[in-house]
């Protein structure tokens, strides 16, 4: 298959006005393929050839202005249109087309829990290909009108409204012009909530089988819904542009969410069988502002070529927490992105695959897929809040909303962006942009206190990087009372880096925390003093998002081999009892374990470390014994199961269905029990079958599946590497459970036959079943525990020799990026 290029599009985009796609699809022909009908209406303004992209089972016929064309001469996924007249045409593609498995395209699901089927579309970047014919790129918008043939019991969504003619044939209203990766449709024997909001038509569709889980949340889903929307009409001057807003929660999604217009679609695990807390409940509410603020930004104004997709997605993630804060009871969501999203962008940054947040060189699609990382959300999302914090909010949104004006229902740049910005303000944002945009890596801001007169002192901070910043810095006291150690606020100075001038700061603070708030991009480093203030005074530290920056900055301080391991540990030993922010919480156990515990410190140090988390999450779990916190109560129950180094207790657990004291096992509970004890070797199939009979949903399958390849012995290792790496019956989201179940950090010996075996696989079964399969392999079955240069060694070898697809290059350049930098912590921790 041919990937598109920017020349390509550019070529096509002077040649073509496309006006109108009428698709008809059949979902009805068999459980393997569907038949696609397209007529797609266009103008060519000179004479010329061009083609357009179809990736069919089966190319049944091509008209082009009523004369056949020659099915044979389909290349790849391309279908050239020849000697082209300037002037009015009509091309007619009739095609089977093969469902997917793997969420690309249309995605074909049976829910094991009733036997009912469910079919959605994820048409990005250049899946609309495996749907229906289209000139694939986003700036050829056209109008869409879509019919649709289904099983009679059925409901069909999409973009429009849709209308039931009969005889299971549905048709959605035409769309405005939108490119051709946002077209969506959604089929099956939905659950379904309705309501209306300013007279727009609001739905909430899930599986049949997740229906009372929908149901119990449905109030909650369509209050964020409301104040969301609502507060985007307060913050846009054009009003929302489409003529309904479904919401629907789809099996085996790969993304979190798509920003389809009209027809959101959501990972369902957003629709919670099990119990949550309220940061993920938070993060839920995020992604559903997340996804809305796109339907201006993205959706209405939309990228030109993909080298922009960070205006979609660095403004959506920006306006999402921007706006939960503003309009809902989520008001500390700056707190969950600055521990769970900004450390995914300073760890992208860093890496040898980084990329400006703006990049020049995005030659084609498969290049263009890549840069879905955390450079595009976290990294750009920061960028722009800093942005408001220099260009203040008010000139922020004038710009906003002369972009919009500008160019809705068509295409824009990021040179359009910054002259709509730059039309609201006298600062230069074109130099802020150079600055901020076009640049990669991470700042580092580090603090030189100097000591004046009568124990006065002055700050300069000390700028490794290239960027302005405007940041606070946070002046702190300690007080010692019977309750323990406390740091407080002494003032909160307002800060340009670089400095012209030193800052005097009167009485050296205990702690002086640059970046307090966390409104700028960088890392920071503690002077002396402020560091032994942190390491006994840091749950004393009176606001969530300052302890954020602190917690941010000890676990980049680890990374970067300038905090061993073992102290971060014994930080989290002494401060996390007392911490009381979930986000927080969450954070710090999630880095201990996955990193730490797993990665950074060596086999030897394993067992100690696993104790010391133990041992915090029981803290944890005393400490909420009387109900009030059940949030943090389940977070420690996770973890305690996930850390346990024996199985009596959690083994009990199980048996008795319930923790003491609390929470009964619901099912993520039991399986996420169920898995430790595979890995401890303290369970067996015939457990694993019984509990997938107990819950034999989607989700079960998962478990069993995650449970079956982390069990100790040859046989369920061999079996789950057969499953992964030597057929294609894996769907997207059981190659995931299978892959996280089989590399176990206890389980050294039994797999290391693999890790020498898991390159040369891996690049077999990308170039097969493509990107998103590509992408888990990458991510989710890569030998992450195995830290040692022999394992790095193969791993470049394969890079240099083997060739991989782009998408798995790019996962695995990272992977061994992480792994060389575990290898000098361990160093690092070493010589401590």
């Amino acid at each position: 298959m041919s990937v598109l290029t920017r020349d390509e599009a550019q070529t096509r985009a002077k040649l073509l006005d496309v006006h109108r796609y009428t698709v008809d699809l059949d979902l009805t022909t068999g459980d393997e393929t569907f038949d696609s009908r397209t007529v797609i209406r266009f103008t060519t303004r000179t004479d010329a050839g061009t083609f357009v992209e179809v990736k069919p089972a089966q190319l049944r016929s091509a008209t082009l202005d009523g004369q056949p064309l020659d099915p044979e001469t389909l290349d790849g996924n391309r279908l050239p249109l020849k000697n082209l007249t300037a002037g009015e045409h009509e091309l007619r593609i009739e095609a089977a087309m093969r469902y997917s498995r793997t969420g690309e395209g249309m995605h074909r699901f049976t829910d094991p829990t009733d036997g009912e089927t469910y079919l959605y579309t994820q048409l990005f970047m250049e899946d609309v290909q495996r749907v229906f014919a289209a000139f694939d790129q986003p700036d050829l918008k056209a109008v869409f009108e879509l019919t649709v043939r289904a099983p009679e019991t059925w409901t069909v969504l999409a973009n429009g409204t849709t209308e039931h003619l009969g005889e299971g044939r549905w048709q959605a209203a035409p769309t405005p012009l939108i490119s051709t990766y946002l077209v969506a449709v959604a089929a099956g024997p939905w659950h379904s909530v309705r309501t209306e909001h300013r007279d727009l038509p609001f739905g909430l569709h899930c599986r049949r089988s997740l229906a009372p889980h929908l149901d119990a949340d449905a109030d909650e889903l369509f209050e964020i819904t409301r104040q969301c929307y609502d507060r985007y009409h307060e913050k846009f001057e054009e009003p929302y542009p489409f003529d309904s807003y479904d919401q629907a929660f789809v099996p085996e999604f790969n993304a979190g969410a798509m920003e389809n217009p009209g027809l959101v679609t959501f990972r369902d695990e957003f629709v919670y069988r099990s119990a949550v807390t309220d940061t993920e409940r938070q993060t839920r509410a995020m992604v559903i502002a997340h996804e809305m603020a796109h339907m201006w930004f993205g959706d209405l104004v939309t990228l030109r070529w993909w080298d922009d997709i960070w205006l979609n997605e660095s403004f959506a993630e920006y306006m999402g927490y921007q706006t939960l804060t503003e309009a809902t009871r989520f008001t500390d969501t700056w707190t969950d992105f600055g521990v769970a999203r900004k450390a995914w962008g300073y760890d992208a940054d860093q890496r040898p695959s980084t990329h400006p947040v703006a990049p020049e060189n995005v030659d084609d699609t498969a290049s263009a897929l890549l840069n879905f990382d955390g450079i595009s959300y976290a990294k750009g999302a920061s960028a722009l809040r800093q942005l408001v914090a220099w260009l203040g909010e008010k000139d922020f949104l004038a710009g906003i909303n002369t972009h919009i004006a500008r160019h809705k229902f068509a295409n824009a740049t990021l040179a359009d962006f910054i002259d709509s910005l730059a039309s609201a303000t006298e600062r230069d944002v074109h130099a802020w942009a150079d600055a901020w945009l076009r640049t990669t890596g991470v700042d580092t801001l580090g603090a030189l206190i100097t000591p004046g007169d009568e124990g006065t002192c002055t700050l300069r901070v000390e700028h490794t990087g290239s960027r302005p910043h405007r940041i606070a810095v946070g002046l702190y006291d300690q007080d010692i009372t019977d309750e323990g150690r406390h740091l407080t606020l002494r003032e909160r100075l307002d800060l340009d880096v670089p400095q012209t001038t030193p800052q005097p700061l009167g009485k050296r603070p205990a702690l002086l925390l640059l970046n307090d708030g966390d409104l700028t991009y960088a890392k920071i480093r503690f002077d002396p003093e402020s560091f032994e203030a942190v390491r006994t005074s840091l749950s004393g530290l009176p606001d969530p998002l300052t302890r954020a920056v602190v917690w941010n900055a000890l676990r980049d301080a680890v990374r970067d081999g300038q905090l061993p391991p073992t102290a971060y540990l014994d930080t989290a030993r002494t401060h996390l009892p007392h911490e009381t922010d979930l986000a927080l919480v969450q954070g710090v156990l999630a880095f201990a374990a996955t990193h730490i515990v797993d990665r950074y410190l060596t086999p030897e140090q394993r067992p100690a470390a696993l104790a010391t988390l133990s041992s915090l999450c029981r803290d944890l779990i005393r400490r909420t014994e009387d109900g009030d916190n059940p949030g943090l109560r389940l977070i420690a129950v996770r973890h305690s199961i996930d850390v346990a180094a024996h199985p009596d207790t959690i083994a009990a657990w199980l048996a008795d269905g319930t923790v003491p004291g609390g929470p009964e096992l619901d099912p993520e509970l039991r399986w996420r029990v169920l898995a430790r004890l595979a890995v401890l070797g303290a369970t067996d199939e015939a457990a694993i079958a019984a509990e997938l009979d107990r819950d034999p949903s989607a989700t079960g399958q998962e478990g069993a599946a995650r449970c079956r390849a982390a069990l100790p012995d040859e046989h369920a290792k061999a079996k789950a590497w057969e499953a992964m790496f030597g057929g294609d019956d894996l769907s997207n989201y059981l190659f995931v459970a299978t892959a996280q179940g089989f590399w176990q950090p206890e389980q050294t010996d039994l797999v290391r036959q693999y890790v020498p075996r898991y390159y040369g696989d891996a690049v077999t079964v990308a170039a097969r079943r493509g990107p998103a399969i590509a992408d888990a392999a990458g991510r989710w079955a890569f030998p992450a525990h195995a830290v040692d240069p022999e394992t790095l060694r193969l791993g470049e070898a394969c890079l240099s020799d083997a060739n991989p697809i782009p998408s798995l290059r790019r996962k695995l350049a990272d992977q061994l990026d992480d792994l060389g930098r575990a290898l000098r912590v361990r160093e690092t921790e070493g010589e401590s």
